[in-house]
């Protein structure tokens, strides 16, 4: 048996080492994508189940400082003030309607997705390449390997699969040197990627809406919904609110039946 070169004996070390390093990586991206999805979701559905409520209570807000200025439609501050919370009221709705709508895309990965994914990423992850250009393309790869996971496209990550399989980019013909250099670039590429997905899970785990998650999932533990008590206190002031309209139309009412009763003309007129 022949015995092989130091360099040849290294580049073994290294390759076994890359393999492993290429299967970490691919975990933590495959992690990193599926927590970012599911906040993504629980946000959307936080958003239609209690945002709805908050963009039908800005509403009222703001339909209440539209009657307000009615009856004093020279203040500047009260019409400024209306136009504002009427511009939050479209905004809230329009959240409330994206969110909506997001929420209807339930994400569940399959089997066949999550191995799809991990062995394409394993392969064509950006931080394998060796030289700019070969960095960019991956990262158009890898950015449509994300879309197709997170979407559920099951024929997309096929088909970028076998893409990838027939490329002309997987085929190796250099020295030992070379692949031993290639190797040690590769490896110290994956760490500092690595290290880069391990800052980017601390920092969604210390966010303001993973915290809301988890104690939201807390709370259904002990039988408790959270996220149906604070809709359930959104109601309430939407029907203090709603009573407050009420009264401030019966004034305004009163006002222009007043007026069209002692002058014969439209309060609008006056104003």
């Amino acid at each position: 048996m022949q015995q092989l070169a130091p360099e040849e004996i290294e580049l073994n070390k290294k390759r076994a080492v890359l393999e492993r390093l290429k299967d970490r990586l691919a975990d933590r991206e495959e992690e990193m994508t599926d927590l970012r999805t599911e906040l993504a979701q629980f946000e959307a559905n936080y958003s239609m189940q209690v945002g709805r409520l908050y963009a039908e209570l800005d509403d009222i807000e703001a339909q209440i400082a539209e009657e307000e200025y009615k009856l004093v439609p020279d203040d500047e501050e009260i019409k400024k003030k209306a136009e504002e919370l009427r511009r939050r009221a479209e905004e809230s709705a329009a959240r409330a309607l994206e969110a909506a709508e997001a929420a209807e895309k339930k994400w569940e990965p399959t089997v066949e997705a999550k191995k799809a994914y991990h062995n394409l990423a394993r392969t064509i992850h950006p931080d394998l390449a060796l030289d700019a250009a070969e960095k960019e393309k991956r990262h158009g790869l890898m950015a449509q390997l994300n879309q197709a996971y997170s979407s559920g496209d099951q024929t997309k990550l096929n088909k970028l699969v076998e893409e990838f399989r027939n490329s002309p980019d997987l085929v190796k013909g250099d020295s030992v040197g070379d692949e031993l250099v290639r190797s040690i670039r590769q490896i110290f590429q994956i760490k500092l990627r690595l290290e880069e997905l391990k800052a980017e899970l601390k920092a969604a785990e210390t966010s303001e809406l993973f915290t809301l998650r988890e104690k939201m999932r807390a709370e259904m533990a002990e039988g408790r919904d959270m996220v149906a008590q604070m809709a359930a206190r959104t109601v309430v002031q939407i029907r203090k609110s709603q009573r407050r309209l009420e009264n401030l139309r019966t004034v305004n009412q009163a006002a222009e039946e007043y007026v069209k009763e002692k002058y014969g003309m439209e309060i609008s007129d006056f104003r």
